[in-house]
């Protein structure tokens, strides 16, 4: 690892018989941790998902184990008990175990169960987070989950539940109506009946939408529509996931803050897109 040497410090160690679930971020290696890159350095089993990405496995110590233990939707996938008691029983053996999943482990990512399954077969685990996709993500697409002269909330969503089903428990309405800003993870395969929920709360049909698939990897792509034209324009574009989705005005950022495109010689569409009429330093 003398390519990433880590700086000076007094950094943990992984011992025998613990397992770390670790955040991976949304792609890009760039945005892991360096507690994340730590734990590369010393896990002997690293199991990974499917969004972890393979620059970031390069960085493991020669001799460690990788098992993919991924998880895609209309895929065949390992079973989320599976993982657990795997976790449970590499640790058992006294084995370093790294769990690394993409994004933060605490946000849809089932890190709470596996915490919890190891706690109680007595595993002693660390949980390092990371970069979740619904703010990562679309900050490389330039737009920001917060913006004052928008919105002062955000909500998280994610657009399934267990079953695979949208997630029946949630109030559209409430959540239409208390939030300016939406961000809704793993919403693709259901984007018909959440925009129509979200349509039926009174949210407008000409309210900027964005989506943003394979974020902050070199795959990353950008569909910017309205809430009215949502689904159609998402099945007409070919965008596959996975996908982050982004319901509000602040959407309308990205025609200033396309910093991707800025970098590759793009002027910027619009210097004020909120129409405010007025320096972004003014009060």
């Amino acid at each position: 690892m003398t390519s990433n040497p880590l700086p000076k410090g007094d950094w943990p160690e992984l011992e025998p018989g613990w397992v770390w679930l670790c955040g991976a971020g949304p792609g890009d290696p760039g945005l892991l941790t360096l507690h994340a890159l730590n734990a590369l350095q010393q896990a002997d089993v690293i199991v990974y998902d499917a969004l972890v990405d393979q620059r970031i496995l390069d960085w493991a110590k020669s001799a460690a184990i990788l098992e993919y233990a991924g998880k895609r939707g209309g895929k065949p996938s390992a079973k989320q008990r599976d993982i657990s008691l795997r976790l449970v029983e590499l640790a058992q053996s006294g084995q370093r175990v790294l769990r690394l999943k993409g994004g933060d482990p605490f946000v849809f990512g089932r890190g709470g169960e596996e915490g919890q399954t190891l706690v109680q077969h007595g595993i002693p685990i660390r949980i390092i987070p990371g970069i979740s996709a619904g703010i990562g993500g679309l900050a490389y697409a330039g737009i920001p989950v917060t913006h004052r002269d928008v919105n002062q909330s955000v909500t998280f969503v994610t657009g399934h539940d267990q079953s695979g089903e949208t997630p029946s428990s949630l109030n559209w309405r409430a959540i239409s109506q208390g939030s300016q800003v939406l961000v809704i993870y793993m919403g693709m395969k259901h984007i018909a009946p959440i925009a129509a929920e979200l349509l039926a709360a009174g949210r407008p049909a000409s309210e900027p939408c964005a989506v943003v698939t394979n974020a902050t990897t070199p795959e990353q792509q950008v569909l910017e529509t309205t809430l009215g034209t949502l689904t159609d324009d998402l099945a007409a574009s070919g965008l596959t996931p996975p996908a982050i989705i982004c319901v509000g005005r602040s959407v309308l950022m990205r025609q200033t803050l396309d910093w991707m495109a800025m970098a590759k010689g793009e002027s910027p569409r619009n210097t004020d897109p909120l129409g405010r009429g007025r320096p972004a330093e003014a009060s």
